[in-house]
């Protein structure tokens, strides 16, 4: 029988393995770091501009910190660092004040180490930088939403110190990298300044920022139309007469921005936050101060995460022989202390043990009194039950005879 119809093409797809999958031996990014801002000591009470504090760096270290943490009154370091992988925390900042109301400040790398000591000569509050300014930011547009980009200045080279490098180096690694390739241009929107000051003993300068961008190379009365600022027209009689600046009310003065440094002016490369910021439009860049300030002063850095294993201090200097013979008695207590919990864990287990030993020496023992109670029990119940049978056997034999006799 012939065929009818053409014969069918094949039209179906098929998943095709990849030959340049990644392998094994490829590596993986790391996880971008996470922070946990905590306050530790005395009560908050006691120190509102602390817990101030520590409200505005969780703002500063947004979005990946936790900004509606809450502190557990008496809770030690080493309680947050235990707490800090499992929620993948990878850098924990804890601020505390001592009774001589010094600020300190510990930079931790969870969860080995190392641990940078501050102490905190001075700061001000997110609060009072903005009361001051004439212009401030809006933080509820969202500002805080993408991670900002950080900046170390005077921090030197390969020639400056190990602890200066140290502190370059957690400052970079407390925030997540940024890829000059994939980066886009609105998720810039603020910035973090660590600057060193090598004249006055190696104080460290935090300042936080936030970038504010203006259309420049128009004229003021245009750029406040573009950026939907309602005009005063009361005094002209075209919108013409605005625009151009014939009359004093309208005013054609350049941009605020044009009076200002020209290096600050660049052709944006993509669209930025605020009206007027287009694609390939000359816009001129400002920092605008959000808080805190802050300048603090490294006083010593920990191998781990506060071990008391010394490896620099700002202020006891000591000899190899005497760092030595401190590693080695730091050392002997951490071994005593292991033996110690390790023989309380045994003693432990060894009561434990004991206790269930005698709980169920005690269950067996129930079981076999019980059980001889009611053996007991039924061996004299039988006799009595046999007994009970025959009586009300020969009763009931009787009454039938007396019955026949009666017939």
């Amino acid at each position: 029988m012939p065929k009818h119809g053409r014969k069918r093409k094949k039209t179906r797809t098929h998943v095709v393995d990849d030959e340049t999958a990644a392998s094994a031996l490829k590596s993986t990014a790391p996880p971008p770091p996470r922070s946990m801002v905590v306050r530790h000591g005395s009560s908050s009470a006691e120190e509102p501009e602390l817990s101030e504090l520590v409200k505005d760096w969780r703002n500063l270290m947004s979005p990946a910190t936790a900004l509606k943490l809450k502190e557990r009154k008496g809770a030690k370091i080493r309680d947050y660092a235990d707490m800090a992988p499992v929620l993948g925390v990878t850098h924990l900042l804890a601020f505390s004040m001592n009774e001589g109301g010094n600020v300190n400040c510990k930079v931790a790398r969870v969860p080995s180490g190392p641990t940078l000591s501050f102490k905190v000569k001075r700061f001000s509050l997110a609060k009072q930088v903005r009361a001051v300014q004439k212009r401030p930011i809006d933080t509820s547009s969202g500002i805080f939403q993408t991670a900002p980009v950080v900046v170390t200045n005077n921090f030197g080279g390969a020639e400056e110190s190990a602890h200066v490098k140290l502190m370059r180096i957690t400052f970079q690694n407390m925030f997540p990298a940024v890829d000059v390739g994939k980066v886009k241009l609105s998720d810039v929107r603020r910035v973090v300044l660590f600057n060193i000051l090598k004249d006055e003993d190696e104080e460290v300068e935090v300042r936080h920022y936030a970038v504010r961008a203006n259309p420049t190379g128009v004229n003021r009365n245009i750029k406040r139309i573009v950026q939907a600022k309602i005009p005063n027209l009361g005094k002209v009689d075209d919108i013409a007469d605005y625009i151009i600046g014939n009359t004093a009310a309208a005013g054609g003065a350049m941009s605020d921005s044009e009076g200002e440094d020209e290096a600050a002016n660049v052709v944006l490369p993509q669209k930025f936050t605020g009206r007027g910021n287009s694609k390939s439009q000359k816009s001129a860049l400002k920092l605008v101060e959000l808080g805190p300030r802050m300048r603090m002063k490294l006083m010593k850095v920990e191998r781990g995460l506060a071990s008391g294993d010394i490896m620099y201090h700002s202020v006891v200097k000591k000899t190899p022989e005497e760092a030595k013979k401190q590693k080695t008695k730091i050392t002997e207590r951490d071994t005593l202390k292991r033996q110690r919990r390790e023989e309380q864990e045994e003693n432990v287990q060894r009561k434990k043990k004991v206790k269930e030993e005698k709980k169920e020496a005690k269950k067996l023992k129930m079981e076999a009194r019980e059980a001889q109670v009611m053996d007991e029990l039924r061996g004299t119940a039988t006799p009595l039950a046999i007994q009970g049978a025959g009586e009300g056997n020969i009763t009931s034999g009787s009454d039938s005879e007396a019955d026949s006799d009666e017939e």
